[in-house]
């Protein structure tokens, strides 16, 4: 499985899902299920890959915005919708944070950005389609800490300064 192919699963099932993170989570589960296991694990490195790229400071800042605030689990969650929002939106909230105010066309912090079953979906299909649980992914792990500068997030107006069109749309 490529990038593009990757990309088109994750797109597919949240247009089909009509954003709902939880909708989309298992219909990606309904959908690796018509792949062999060995799609699923591409499909699963792939994810992991991302989720790992997305395990930044500036990101964190951004989700404690949008969701008022993050906690260490609230970030992983946060990372797995971030993924399911498609190419565009990840690369740009990678590429800017902040241009996730112009990315996103609404915010509802009861429904979005926390998409943990999402980060489950190739692990569940996998099972499902072997009986056993995947072995290592073969991938290297996330960094200890998030890369780049830590974010100082009990402080407002530095929050604001660093994410101006977000905090002026969803803070």
């Amino acid at each position: 499985m490529d990038e593009t192919e990757f990309w088109e699963i994750v797109d597919s099932t949240r247009e089909a899902a009509e954003g709902d993170p939880e909708d989309q989570a298992e219909l990606l589960v309904d959908r690796l299920l018509q792949r062999d296991p060995e799609s699923v694990l591409d499909f699963a490195r792939h994810f992991e890959v991302r989720y790992n790229r997305a395990y930044r400071w500036d990101l964190w800042g951004a989700a404690w915005v949008l969701l008022g605030g993050a906690s260490d689990d609230a970030f992983d969650f946060f990372r797995c919708w971030l993924i399911g929002q498609g190419r565009e939106v990840f690369e740009g909230a990678l590429h800017e944070p902040d241009s996730l105010a112009d990315l996103l066309r609404d915010f509802d912090e009861e429904v979005d950005g926390d998409a943990e079953e999402l980060g489950y979906a190739a692990d569940e299909a996998y099972e499902q389609l072997t009986g056993v649980v995947a072995a290592d992914l073969g991938i290297p792990a996330a960094p200890p800490e998030p890369e780049g500068t830590p974010v100082d997030f009990e402080d407002a107006q530095e929050l604001a300064r660093l994410y101006p069109r977000l905090t002026e749309r969803f803070g």
